[in-house]
């Protein structure tokens, strides 16, 4: 298993696009990928479980994935989270 923690940083007014390209984003890999706010996970390949979390700026999250491709996804998810306005 492959994780990262991240803060994530996004103005309010982009938070419900950064989250919906997020899970588009988790669902191009084929690894089983996590996202973990406050002691809560949720499939970061599910929108309505990633929007369960209530994610806002300047939240911690922690990124987790298992599989062949756990390392890029990680990688990825945690790059946009931190500065989604740069993809």
């Amino acid at each position: 298993m492959t994780e990262e923690t991240v803060v994530f940083q996004c103005s309010n007014d982009l938070q419900m696009k950064a989250v919906a390209v997020l899970v588009q984003k988790a669902s191009e890999f084929r690894s089983t990928v996590y996202l973990v706010k406050d002691g809560h996970r949720a499939n970061a390949k599910s929108l309505l479980g990633v929007m369960s979390l209530g994610i806002e700026n300047g939240a911690e999250l922690q990124v987790t994935a298992d599989g062949t491709d756990a390392q890029e996804a990680v990688n990825a998810l945690a790059g946009y989270l931190k500065d989604p306005s740069a993809a």
